[in-house]
This record gives structure tokens, sequence and C-alpha cells, in this order.
């Protein structure tokens, strides 16, 4: 075993001497300043030293009408093998194409092996041919992808039904084509020690803040992670406070609604391989709004927010109100429901507290695991479980019937918020309220609420106060908080975003 391992390590020795150790943990720095020769076979050498032993690795070798020797170079099942056969090697191949010529229409010329090695962990072909220094890197990305389909997490009543899907350049096309305005702009990123992801930072030239956008791709630049593989990766590394239990950046699956936020004067962020974008930066008021609300006439959409508000205040406080009214203010309750809510609980062996803490966690459970079952077998599990838990925990007696009503109501009320991430947020918060409420009543919930308001007062996102436009007070941002007012109503975008534009609709543009 010790000769192994001497040999071994003679070998490593010898490849980072050469600047091609392909176990280096420091990934694709030690081939920062290799270049190319013009031989041909040392280079295809130099770049199989950087893959090592790796069987998806094709190297086709073959010889131009000039009688020079040239290689295409390019990883399987990430390359159209098509486009390599019939627009690159017989295009070299033809008597009166030579080697200086381009092979496809979408071209680059590069001497340096860390950017060989990337297009090729791109999905580039690398022509390489002898003689010549630098190396011909061919767009022809071919690997199988999942086509533009309806958002899975945000359903559409009204609306366009194309989401997103894990293609970079496909989720930018879809912004584009709802944005035909050339002052959008496109900042390309590479995020990921390893993992090279590719990342648009999209905004509105005129319209964005200019400090908001360079603090954004600032923190952007400053995620030092060896993998990014998801936008959540990126969401956890730049906002402001990591440990708030509310979402400062918002995600989304729907173009129309980057489109949107964008035209507000924020910024958006795609991630390649992911079909969740990101909205920088996101107000408290955003998680109860949705897209369709601007597609409806302002009456329905004002009245579609209401019920999600109080839909959210049942979803937090519910639980916990019933709690601290049974045990700590009956007094509080009609005489009737006094009696009634005594006699479905005369069974119960247990504190309201317990009662309540008990059911909302089997839900929980039952909620997981129907996301967690495949689809058509995920909601049935859910409607059966909690109706066969439901019912066999108040025949037992370790639950009472208003419990179950309760429970029921507040699960129902969660799923009204158009945001998963600050339905989850509302969620966790659930249970310390519901212990403050088992501890102290109503004195409790108040000592609750308070703490949750002055933290969210204190929330800023890229600078925005969190609780724009209620705090500070903005009376044009107002228009577009609780109510939806007219579209013709709304001629400023919201300020709070420190917008350049601050015009959405001139009279000129809008004559009676």
């Amino acid at each position: 075993m010790n000769q192994f391992f001497q040999a071994w390590q003679k070998r490593k020795e010898a490849l980072q001497s050469k600047g091609l150790d392909q176990h280096s943990n420091k990934s694709m720095e030690s081939v920062s300043d290799v270049t190319l020769t013009t031989n041909v076979e040392e280079n295809i050498q130099l770049i199989q030293a950087q893959f090592g032993k790796c069987d998806d690795l094709v190297v086709r070798r073959f010889q131009t009408k000039s009688k020079a020797q040239a290689a295409i170079v390019f990883i399987d099942g990430m390359v159209d093998r098509n486009v390599i056969s019939d627009f690159i090697i017989r295009y070299m191949t033809t008597p009166d194409i030579t080697y200086q010529d381009p092979a496809t229409n979408e071209l680059d010329l590069t001497d340096k092996l860390r950017q060989i090695v990337r297009n090729i962990l791109s999905g580039c072909a690398v022509l390489i041919i002898d003689g010549c220094q630098n190396a011909y890197l061919n767009n022809t990305r071919g690997w199988d992808r999942r086509s533009v389909e309806e958002p899975q997490t945000e359903s559409v009543v009204r609306g366009p039904r194309d989401g997103f899907c894990e293609t970079l350049c496909v989720n930018a096309a879809l912004i584009r084509f709802r944005l035909k305005d050339p002052n959008l702009r496109v900042r390309h990123m590479v995020v990921g020690e390893r993992t090279q992801t590719d990342i648009y930072v999209m905004y509105i030239d005129g319209i964005a803040y200019p400090p908001m956008v360079e603090e954004v791709i600032a923190r952007i630049e400053s995620v030092h992670l060896d993998s990014v593989l998801e936008s959540g990766y990126i969401e956890q590394m730049i906002q402001d406070r990591r440990w708030s239990p509310f979402p400062q950046i918002q995600n989304t699956e729907r173009p129309d609604k980057v489109v949107a936020n964008l035209l507000e004067g924020k910024i958006g962020i795609l991630v390649d391989g992911t079909p969740f974008g990101l909205i920088a930066p996101a107000v408290f008021s955003q998680f109860y709004q949705s897209p369709e609300d601007y597609y409806e006439r302002f009456y329905i959409a004002t009245l579609i927010r209401f019920i999600r508000i109080i839909s959210i205040s049942i979803a937090l406080l519910l639980p916990s109100l019933y709690i601290a009214f049974s045990s700590f203010h009956p007094e509080m309750i009609p005489s009737r429901l006094v009696i009634a809510m005594a006699a479905g609980r005369s069974t119960v062996p247990f504190p309201s507290l317990i009662e309540a803490l008990f059911m909302e966690l089997a839900i929980e459970i039952l909620r997981e695991a129907s996301v967690r079952l495949p689809g058509p077998i995920g909601p049935t599990i859910g409607i059966v479980g909690a109706l066969v838990v439901g019912e066999a925990a108040v025949t037992a007696g370790l639950v009472s019937p208003v419990m179950v009503i309760i429970v029921a109501v507040t699960t129902i009320g969660s799923f009204a918020s158009p945001s998963y991430s600050a339905a989850i947020a509302i969620r966790m918060l659930r249970f310390p309220v519901m212990i403050l409420a088992g501890m102290f009543g109503l004195y409790g919930i108040m000592l609750f609420l308070i703490v949750i308001l002055i933290h969210l007062s204190s929330l800023k996102s890229f600078g925005v106060p969190y609780m724009s436009p209620l705090s500070p007070l903005n009376l044009n941002g107002m228009k577009d908080l609780f109510l939806r007012a007219p579209h013709h109503l709304m001629k400023r975008r919201p300020m709070m975003f420190h917008v350049q534009d601050k015009i959405r609709i001139r009279e000129e543009d809008n004559p009676k």
C-alpha cells in the first residue's frame, strides 16, 4: 500500500510542477496562466490532464483538406452531435476551407486553458488545429432540457401560463419577449468555485437606482461557495438579515412577475439550472400581492387582497386566540359558546395548549408527507389523512371538535398566501405565539405582535425599509398597499425604490 501511495505522490508532484494537478482543491485556479501551444497533441494532453480519467470527454481527431491535423473536444451528452458533424467537421474538411476560417456562426477564440475548460463544461465544442495557438470555441450546446411549462408553485387564474425553466438563456428570452425595451440591461456573472454557475442580473437603465444595482452585484461577487445549485443559495447569501424568518428577497417562477417588478425599479436575478428567479429588493406587502391583481378590475383585486390579509392573520393567530380565550379569558366568550366548548372538552385530558400543539404538529406532518408523495397520491393522502386523524382523535377524546375546526381553518388560511416563502414564515411563527398564549393569554399574544412589528420595522432589503410604504409613510405607495387603485390613478412608480424615472403614466400618452 505504501508503494502505491508513494507512486501516486510522485505523479501528483510532477503534475503540480507543470501546473496540471487534476486533483487540486483549487479547482481551475491552477491553470489560470496556462496557454496553449501550436502543437495539437500537446494541447489535447493539456485539456485531458484537467479532466483526468473522464470517459465522457470525447476527442475526435481528423485532418483538414489543407493537411492540417485537427481535433474537436467536447463532453458527450452536452452537445448537439449533428452540429459538430454537419457544420464543423464537414466545414473543415471541404477543399476550399483553411483553419483560419470560422466553423460556426457562434464562435470565439482563446488560447487560455482555463477559458477552454470552462467552455467545454458549459457545452461548447473546442476546435484545435495544428499550427494555431488559439482554439475555436463553438457554441454547440444541445443537452436535453425541459420545455416552457405552466408554473407549478404559483397557480394562474388569469394571466400568462408560461413559466421559467432550468435554462438561463430561455428564461432571459421570456423576459425580453415581454419587455421590448433597449434599456433592459443584463449583467453576466459566474458564481461557484466548482459549479461555475451562470447568473444574469437584470434591470432597466433609467429606472433602477444605480447604487442599488451596484450593491446587488457587489453582494453576488462576494459569494464564495463551492457550489451554487439553485437560486436559494444566492438568496440566502445576499440578504440583509440572515437570521430573520421573513424573506427579504422574493422568488418566483413567473416571467410576468419579474417584468412587473423590473418596471418598478427592482432588480431581477436569474440563475442557471433553476426555474426560480429572484427579485430584489423586497418589501412585506408584495408577499400577499399577485400579478393577477393587476389583470382584474381594481375592486375585485382589492377584495381578494383583503381576503389574503385576513387569511394570513387567521393562519398566524387563530390557534393562539383559542388557547388564550379558553384558558385565561373565558369571560370574553359568549355563554352559549363557552358551554359548547366545555362540553366538547369534557373528555379531553390535556390543556388547550397541548391539544393545539398536537393537532398542529399532526397537520404539518401530513402536509409535508403529501408534498413529498407522487403527484396523484399526495393530495389524496393529505385529505384522507386529515379526515382520519381528526375523526379518530375526536372519537378517542384526545382533542375537542372545536380544535379540529380551528386547525382546519388555520391550515386553509395558510394556503391563501401567494408566496410559499412567506407562508412558511407564518407557519413557523405560529408555534411560539401559541406557547406565549398558553403561558400569558392575550398578553402573550400582544407581546409577540409587538416584538414582530419591531423586527419588521427594523428590517431592510438593500436599503429599502421592509414595511414600506407603511413605515415610513408614503402616501403615493398607499395606493397599492391594501387597496389596489385603478391603473389611471397610479401615475407614479413607488418612490421607496429610489427610481430615476418617476412617471409611469404621462398625460400626453393617455388623451381623454
